[in-house]
Parts: C-alpha cells; structure tokens; sequence
C-alpha cells in the first residue's frame, strides 16, 4: 500500500534525516556529554519524584500497548477485508455507533486501542469508523466500569454518566471525522512489506514494526506527563475547587497531562473530594480520550496536521458531553 497525496497520485517519501533511532542514539549521547552537570540535579526532590512518576507511568501503559500491538498484527496478519465487510455496516452513518458500542468488548487501556485502530485502517476500515473505535474501547469496556464502580461505592449514577459521556465523546467525534472525509489530514501508515510472508511470520514482523513505532511516543509522551505531575503543586488545584466552571476546566487540563491509565483513573477522581461530581466526570471522560501521551501517539500513528485538528476537538466535545451528562444525573 502506497501513501498517496490528496490528488491520489503516489507520494515518494522524502529523505529523513532524522528518524526515531537516530533520535534515541542523539538523546544519549547528550546525557553522556551532560552527565557532570546532570549528576547534581539527581538528588534534588522533584527530579526523584519525576523519574518515579515516569518509571510508573511507562511500567503501567507498556502491558497494554503489548496487548495493543498484539492485537493490531492479529488484525492485520490475519483478518480479511471481507471480514471486515460483513462485520462492519457499510453506512458510515451507522458504522460510526456500531464501532462505539463495540468498544465495549476491548478491555484495555487508551494506549492499546491506537495501534488496533491504525491497523483497521490499513485493513479497509473508514477512518471515522476506526476512530470512534480508539476513542470508545479505553473508556466504556467491562474494567473500566468495574473499577469506576469500586472506587465509586454505591454511586451507580457514576458508573453509568461515564459510560454515556465516554460513548457520545466517541460518537460525535466519529461523525465529525466522517464530515470532514478527505479534509481530514490524516497519514495512512502502510502495512510493513511483508506480503511474501506467512501468516506467523507476518504477525511477529508486525508486532516488532508497531511497537517500536508506537513505543517512542508512549516514552516522550511518559516524559512531559511525569513532569507536569511533578513540578506542578497541588495547591493550585485546590484553590479553583470550589469554582464550579475553573473546577471543570482545571480537572479536564489535569486529566490531559497526567496521563493516567483508564483502569485506574476512578480512584484519583475519587480522591478530589474538594470538586464536584460534574467536575469529576470531566476528568473521567477526557482522559481516556485524549491525554498528553495519546497526543504524542496520535501524532506518530497518523500525522502531526491530523493530530493539530483531532485533538482539540475530542477534547472539547468530551468536556462538553461530561458536562452536559454531570448535569443531567449527577
């Protein structure tokens, strides 16, 4: 599969000078030119507390991209796209909520649905059908209900407001990809040249190709969140608690760059005793939509134009839809 510019007309990649290994080595040779100057900063407070946050963060989402990436390479190695088009509505229109309720059959966390969606895509999907996909699965799947409904004792309302929040979020958004069609800037990453290939063979090459590409932006993403959790003090988070519209905001802004898991995020809402419940829900839903991490990955799978757009308007309308669902139960 070949990526093609907007006239459809095959587009011969430019040269790259820079790609992520070179990246990597780059990155490490300056940590070795800088380490005499490094070295001190290591045992000041916030620096531990930042690497901590990072171990913590990149240990915790790294089992779930595995599943992810295993899952994508299943797809892409062994599903045919005629079963895909007996799975999938071939109205957009209805593909788009259909894909949001199957969501609910991928327990995982938000780093696991990119890779699957990027190989629905190179499997014939509509992007807007896939997308939906990616938004629904971290946030309306079985754990994460479950453990909304543990850390949230004898609030099913709770329970329930995420699930409709999180799923008209990944619906909407679907339908405003579908409207956008070909304005959409979106990068289609080509299969890896493994046609000649058997099945098994396939799958393992697939799998290393997704998770050395996902993986660096699962790491830069671990970076900015870790340091945010760390130089930024939760006293001013306390200050705008009890303001209910800088309340919201606050906890939609905290949601996006902690970066925190979508199986694991209840029991930190829950510990916000200070905001209210609407509040709360914001940061329920926007996380596993869109956060820090999600971006950089994003970014990587389907382009820096296409995540410029994506983002702003998933994290709107899933501030708005928490809002609107907190008002109507909550």
């Amino acid at each position: 599969m070949a990526i093609t510019d907007r006239g459809g007309t095959a587009a011969a990649p430019g040269p790259r000078l820079l790609g992520q290994m070179e990246l990597v080595a780059l990155t490490l040779l300056a940590l070795l030119v800088a380490g005499r100057w490094i070295a001190p900063l290591l045992d000041a407070p916030a620096v531990s507390t930042w690497g901590t946050i990072f171990v913590a963060i990149v240990v915790q989402s790294t089992p779930f991209l595995v599943g992810g990436v295993l899952l994508s390479a299943a797809i892409s190695a062994l599903l045919s796209e005629r079963v895909l088009q007996r799975i999938v509505p071939r109205n957009p229109v209805l593909a788009v909520p259909v894909a949001g309720v199957a969501g609910v059959g991928l327990p995982g966390c938000e780093c696991a649905a990119v890779p699957v969606a990027g190989s629905l895509m190179r499997r014939g999907v509509a992007p807007a059908v896939a997308l939906t996909f990616l938004l629904a699965a971290p946030a309306v799947n079985p754990a994460v209900l479950v453990s909304t409904a543990v850390a949230f004792p004898g609030r099913p309302e709770m329970v329930l407001a995420r699930f409709l929040a999180s799923l008209a979020t990944a619906i909407l958004v679907g339908w405003w990809c579908l409207a956008r069609g070909s304005r959409l800037p979106l990068v289609r990453r080509p299969d890896p040249e493994l046609g000649h290939l058997g099945a098994g063979t396939r799958f393992v090459a697939t799998v290393r190709h997704d998770f050395v590409h996902a993986s660096g932006f699962l790491v830069l993403g671990a970076v900015l969140a870790a340091a945010v959790n760390s130089f930024v003090p939760r006293s001013v988070l306390d200050t705008v608690a009890g303001q209910a519209v800088l309340g919201v905001l606050t906890l939609a802004l905290f949601a996006f760059v902690v970066a925190l898991c979508s199986e694991s995020d209840a029991f930190v809402a829950a510990s916000f005793t200070a905001f209210s419940d609407t509040a709360k829900l914001v940061f329920l839903v926007v996380g596993p939509a869109m956060d820090i991490k999600l971006a950089a990955m994003e970014a990587g799978q389907f382009g820096t134009a296409f995540a410029r757009q994506f983002v702003p308007v998933v994290l709107g309308t899933a501030v708005l839809c928490a809002v609107g669902v907190g008002w109507w139960l909550l």
